[in-house]
């Protein structure tokens, strides 16, 4: 017998989705979501009198939502394997398993797949798979929203050196970074929950369209009569879905649902990475700097080579898989532009493996990042040790505008500033010296007196020029009211999602 060590296994699957994504994208799932939609289509055919019995569609029913002796609902094992006896024979997976379930409710067989194509089954079952992701999805970008502005607030009030093209700018403070972390996310926590929210009616079904799009098949099957063929697809949508009835349908379709839809989908996926990806590499960068540290285990190993190392594992792997996601997108592009006329088959193979893999992959990501924010470590000696390293320079805006309050000429004592400024930081760059550009500037004859054509140096506050909360401006308000309007009704809203997700982290 073959061993599990012996063939490919995804690292997805093994090493980051979640066990709730999985089973969303599960064989599994897909059948039996395909036997819902067959259900759904003779509920609403016997319904509206088409030669559907009751019989039948209880019959179909019973099968459909049974529960088995080994826990598992719907579609066995035994049936799954049935299908793939069929597929090899037939060539048409689809079809194997209107076989398979005929085989299971031999009274309702006849009428199983009455009128439809296999896009009537598969693109529908499609969409509701991606609305159950993105609403899982959607609840794990709320939790590491949350996560994040939990460590907003904590650190609000905690001053560190801001950063502009990786070079040191303006202090904001810790928490305000994180708040700027969440505030993105949310952003595309936002663009995922229209998608997946019911309330929007965002969602899209292709509904019952046949062969070409054109509803022949349907046209035919209910006496030519239009109106007849739309209040069948209504109830069908409507058994299937509970959804409010007339959900949102495309206008028109040529044998899928357009397959652009799936750029728009992935697209905001890849938002989603970016953003993961972006803050995981702030993360990565303050590591170096030795202000955070992710979450580390007692036991955990950085390095088999460097006994010291203690690598951000977890933010480089969110970064691998963000980026895995992003570059997905181009799949979605591709078939959408290469759906010849009312259809081709290359689709099916590329989508059988961006979608799910474009959602597992996020699903990792997000829970590593919930994992991380959870636990991120702020040393705040070395945050106030480089900040103050710094603040010197970031002084001598305020100290150029009090100088003209005190009748200097503003242009003058700029370059007196600057000569000064750019030896400090030589000295710092070239000699690893402490920057003593604050002494240098108090040394200086220019601020001695008005009568050498400046402000009496004892008139300036010199000690209150290297207080680091001078300088984050709005930081700590900005941080609060964000929290406030944004986090914490995220935080009610998901409170019950959240909690049936319990603590995931990552799985190695």
């Amino acid at each position: 017998m073959t061993s599990p060590n012996d063939t490919y296994t995804s690292p997805l699957a093994e090493r980051n989705a979640s066990p709730e994504m999985l089973r969303l994208w599960s064989p599994r799932h897909k059948f039996n979501t395909w036997r819902r939609i067959w259900l759904a289509v003779a509920e609403a055919q016997h319904e509206l009198g088409l030669p559907v019995t009751k019989e039948q569609v209880e019959e179909l029913r019973a099968v459909v939502e049974r529960k088995n002796p080994d826990g598992s609902v719907g579609i066995t094992d035994a049936e799954i394997e049935l299908a793939k006896k069929y597929e090899r024979e037939l060539r048409h997976d689809v079809m194997s398993h209107v076989h398979a379930l005929g085989d299971a409710c031999p009274k309702a067989k006849g009428i199983i797949h009455l009128g439809m194509t296999s896009q009537d089954v598969v693109c529908n079952a499609d969409t509701l798979t991606l609305i159950e992701s993105a609403q899982l999805l959607s609840t794990k970008s709320a939790r590491a929203v949350v996560s994040l502005g939990n460590f907003a607030n904590r650190w609000s009030k905690t001053p560190t050196l801001g950063f502009t093209h990786y070079q040191p700018a303006q202090p904001v403070t810790v928490g305000r970074r994180g708040a700027l972390w969440a505030h993105d996310l949310g952003l595309c926590h936002e663009r995922v929950w229209e998608y997946a929210s019911v309330e929007t009616l965002t969602p899209l079904f292709r509904g019952l369209r046949g062969a070409t799009g054109t509803q022949a098949s349907f046209l035919d099957l209910c006496g030519t009569d239009g109106n007849f063929v739309d209040l069948l697809e209504a109830k069908m949508l409507d058994h299937l879905t509970q959804y409010p009835r007339w959900v949102p349908k495309y206008k028109l379709t040529g044998q899928t649902y357009p397959r652009v839809h799936d750029t728009f989908i992935l697209a905001d996926l890849a938002s989603v990475a970016a953003v993961l990806h972006k803050i995981a590499t702030d993360i990565r960068l303050l590591c170096n700097r030795k202000e955070l540290d992710e979450p580390f285990e007692d036991k955990q190993i950085g390095s088999s080579a460097m006994p010291y190392k203690r690598n951000p594992m977890r933010c480089e792997r969110i970064c691998g898989l963000a980026r895995f996601v992003m570059n997905l997108v181009g799949n979605a592009y591709d078939t959408a532009a290469t759906q010849w006329l009312e259809r081709t088959l290359d689709d099916s193979s590329n989508r059988r493996l961006s979608l799910p893999e474009a959602f597992l992959a996020l699903d990792g990501a997000l829970d590593l990042m919930h994992n991380v924010a959870s636990g991120l470590v702020v040393h705040e000696a070395t945050v106030r040790k480089n900040l103050m390293a710094e603040l010197p320079f970031m002084a001598t805006e305020n100290l150029l505008m009090e100088c003209v309050k005190l009748g200097g000429d503003r242009q003058h004592y700029h370059e007196v500033i600057r000569r000064h400024a750019q030896a400090a930081g030589m000295r710092v760059k070239q000699e690893g010296l402490d920057n003593d550009l604050i002494d240098r500037l108090k040394n200086d004859k220019n601020f001695w007196g008005a009568a050498r054509g400046g402000p009496l140096r004892d008139e300036l506050n010199w000690d209150g020029l290297l207080d680091p909360m001078k300088y984050v401006g709005r930081s700590v308000e900005q941080t609060e009211r964000f929290i406030k309007e944004v986090v914490d009704p995220l935080r009610e809203q998901y409170a019950n999602a959240i909690a049936k997700l319990g603590d995931s982290g990552p799985k190695v």
